[in-house]
């Protein structure tokens, strides 16, 4: 994962972020049955012995959801984990369906634009053939 670790993590911004989409997330957080349907959708989750890290709700509730419980109040180390789970543990594909009609991939989008904005980038290790340990 290529990331600035110097970079203090400037929470005003992630506030400033979270706040522009912040009833459409709401609701869409709050919606999330935690019911895994969307986990079948998931060609990741399927194929790496349906570990939940790949299940696509977790991956959202996990990122997103933890940003919008503490009101983006996050260090970075808790960024990186983030990182991992919406760029590793994601390729984008757009498959993820939700039987409520929530947009995960718009939701995981979003987190990336976040995770961008404090120096955070990742990359699909698994398309560049990287080792799983990595």
């Amino acid at each position: 994962m290529a990331q600035n670790t110097a970079q203090p993590v400037d929470t005003g911004a992630i506030q400033e972020m979270l706040s522009r989409k912040k009833a459409r997330m709401k609701l869409s957080l709050a919606a999330c049955a935690s019911c895994t349907l969307c986990a079948e959708s998931c060609f990741l989750f399927t194929g790496k012995d349906q570990d939940p890290q790949y299940m696509p709700s977790y991956k959202v509730l996990k990122s997103l959801g933890r940003l919008y419980k503490k009101k983006g109040r996050v260090d970075r180390k808790e960024l990186n984990t983030m990182a991992d789970l919406v760029w590793r543990n994601c390729v984008l594909c757009g498959r993820c369906y939700c039987p409520f009609g929530i947009d995960i991939p718009y939701m995981i989008a979003f987190t990336r634009s976040i995770l961008r904005s404090q120096g955070i980038c990742g990359v699909y290790p698994h398309t560049l053939g990287a080792p799983e340990d990595e």
